[in-house]
């Protein structure tokens, strides 16, 4: 019991180290989120006096990473994230002394873009799949089979489509953005095929690779988290088309537009209504053992929670974040102020 408290004593003095080595509050993860959460840290000096938050864009699985690895003053106090926490890295968190508590703050829609001034797309989920996936079934001899992807052109896909070559600059594995896309768009286009979709219960691994898994031979290019690196070559090449969240479609409608996913354009109010089909929630998590330690961390979430910020007509929905309905908000408002953390999914 002795040896137990002497450890507990000192893990305290490591996480109390952090507050004496830094002044600032340590924010990393989504880059769908960054912006959202560097205008609540600008809310949040203005008001407070205090240091503004340091906030990097890290992609939402690259910050779970540093967010999971401890408690020490080099790891961050808050991770942002355009998907929920994986149970492999709440498990990573648990095994690592951290406590993350888990808030809500709205909701985004992914956008499929390209450069203003070229031709209009209307895509359904089983053409963007036929366009993006590694391999596709495909009938031959009165059989289906899955064969590497063999369609360059949109026109391949379907003959009614722009006679253009594929090319889809996204996000790279470590981005929430690219987890919800293969969710929510790749997997669902793939299901669309009996042969796949029966696979989900048969093999779910064969069934992961197949709907999961993207080309590699130019089709789709991985352009990192730098999401105006894709706006400068969408605008250079109107062929191009890339994946994002609505907020930076948003910031960027002088420059880029949304196609229409099956039929349904991507617009503030069809992802508030639920109409539009590829949207997903948007989080930030808290390090429990950090709070009451580094200063500042409950005023920070405290203001990223308020009204003024996330509320219907708040400053995050002017940013182009999806408010939550009034009841939604206050249930993660109510999880904010107990700082409860997540214990299991």
């Amino acid at each position: 019991m002795k040896k137990l408290s002497m450890a507990v004593a000192a893990g305290l003095l490591l996480v109390a180290g952090a507050a004496q080595a830094r002044d600032n509050i340590s924010v990393v993860g989504s880059s769908t989120v960054y912006p959202f959460a560097t205008t609540a840290a600008e809310y949040f000096t203005k008001k407070t006096g205090m240091p503004a938050p340091k906030i990097e864009s890290t992609g939402s699985g690259g910050g779970m990473m540093l967010f999971c690895a401890g408690t020490g003053v080099d790891t961050p106090d808050m991770t942002n994230a355009s998907r929920r926490i994986k149970a492999s890295e709440l498990e990573m968190c648990k095994e690592n002394g951290v406590h993350p508590v888990e808030i809500k703050i709205g909701y985004d829609g992914i956008a499929l873009a390209n450069a203003k001034d070229a031709p209009k797309m209307d895509l359904s989920r089983r053409e963007i799949f036929l366009a993006l996936a590694k391999t596709i079934p495909v009938e031959k001899d009165g059989q289906t089979m899955l064969v590497t992807n063999p369609n360059q052109k949109w026109t391949d896909v379907n003959a009614e489509l722009p006679d253009a070559d594929i090319e889809v600059l996204g996000p790279p594995p470590t981005s929430g953005t690219r987890d919800a896309f293969v969710e929510l768009v790749m997997e669902e286009g793939c299901k669309s095929f009996d042969m796949i979709s029966k696979l989900e219960d048969s093999d779910e691994d064969k069934f992961k690779e197949v709907c999961h898994t993207m080309r590699e031979d130019g089709a789709f290019i991985e352009a990192g988290e730098n999401d105006n690196l894709i706006v400068q070559k969408l605008d250079a090449n109107p062929a191009a088309m890339g994946i994002f969240g609505f907020s930076f479609l948003d910031q960027n409608a002088d420059k880029v537009k949304g196609a229409a996913i099956n039929g349904v354009d991507i617009t503030f109010d069809n992802i508030a209504a639920g109409d539009y089909p590829v949207s997903r929630s948007l989080f930030t998590y808290v390090k429990k053992e950090h709070v009451g330690t580094v200063k500042g961390i409950e005023e920070f979430v405290g203001e990223l929670t308020s009204d003024e910020a996330w509320g219907d007509m708040g400053y995050l929905a002017g940013k182009g974040m999806i408010p939550m309905p009034e009841a939604e908000r206050e249930k993660f408002s109510d999880a904010a102020e107990s700082m409860t953390s997540l214990e299991s999914l």
